[in-house]
């Protein structure tokens, strides 16, 4: 058995994907970015490896993708997050038609084609506002980890009008309102409703057709999924490997490469051999 990798280098994790001969998933690793990402991508790679219990020389090709994909030096591809993204979107979901992701730095809105192919794109990658990282200034001055905060927001009920746009000063007004003795649950929904009318409204520019796909380590937030669900009208797909998605794409490009390759190979190689 031959393998592939896609490793997704994004701005605050980095995911790996390790797919076999048959396009199925045999192992993923997340690593948080606390070193250069020239090591964390190779960190996670070898954590995938590990995990399937296999070695370098096993897998045929490795794409790199993500914020920080030129860093994959070990890749032989390097392919953007738009395409990725799209592509692991519609094979864990067929029938997707848009793909909304929210990164720690960026957010990013995808209109695609049946196949695939993306047909149109906008992302939110000159301000923070609106992305992961708006939920890290909100888990920051709560002194809350990320996990528990859509949950938390789920059980308010007056929450906050949040009137900045801008992450530098998200986490003085949220500890303004704090002061002011505003619960923290209605704190925290009015931080995840300013995020999702904005995603929502860069979703908007593409065209929001159904099905709509919810990729990024944030689709794991409960409270931004209900309320992306409100602002968009429909209903989000949302998968166990969304967080993996890109690197599921890149994982996806790699396999053409690789197995086209031998397809491409083997008749050669049978009519150098006289066509045995």
């Amino acid at each position: 058995m031959k393998y592939v990798a896609g490793v997704d280098v994004g701005s605050t994790q980095t995911k790996a994907v390790i797919l076999d001969e048959n396009r199925r998933i045999v192992a993923r690793a997340l690593v948080d970015m606390e070193t250069s990402m020239t090591t964390v991508a190779d960190d996670a790679f070898r954590a995938a490896l590990a995990q399937a219990g296999i070695g370098e020389a096993d897998v045929l090709y490795v794409a790199g993708t993500g914020y920080g994909r030129y860093n994959v030096t070990f890749g032989r591809e390097q392919v953007t997050e738009i395409t990725c993204h799209a592509r692991g979107a519609v094979t864990l979901f067929p029938n997707t038609r848009t793909v909304i992701d929210i990164g720690g730095q960026d957010t990013k809105a995808i209109r695609v084609a049946p196949d695939g192919r993306v047909e149109d794109f906008t992302m939110n990658d000159k301000c923070a506002a609106g992305t992961g990282r708006f939920l890290g200034a909100a888990s920051y001055a709560l002194e809350m980890p990320l996990s528990d905060l859509g949950a938390l927001a789920l059980k308010s009920t007056n929450p906050v009008r949040i009137t900045t746009t801008c992450t530098v000063f998200a986490e003085s007004e949220i500890i303004s309102h704090l002061a002011k003795g505003n619960l923290p649950e209605d704190v925290l929904m009015g931080v995840h409703r300013a995020i999702a009318s904005r995603c929502a409204s860069l979703a908007q520019r593409v065209g929001v057709v159904a099905e709509v796909t919810f990729t990024g380590g944030v689709s794991r937030n409960i409270a931004m999924v209900k309320l992306l669900e409100e602002e968009l009208g429909v209903p989000l797909n949302v998968s166990p490997e969304a967080h993996f998605c890109g690197a599921l794409g890149a994982a996806l490009f790699a396999h053409d490469r690789a197995f086209a390759a031998e397809q491409t190979e083997e008749p050669a190689a049978r009519a150098a051999a006289g066509g045995a």
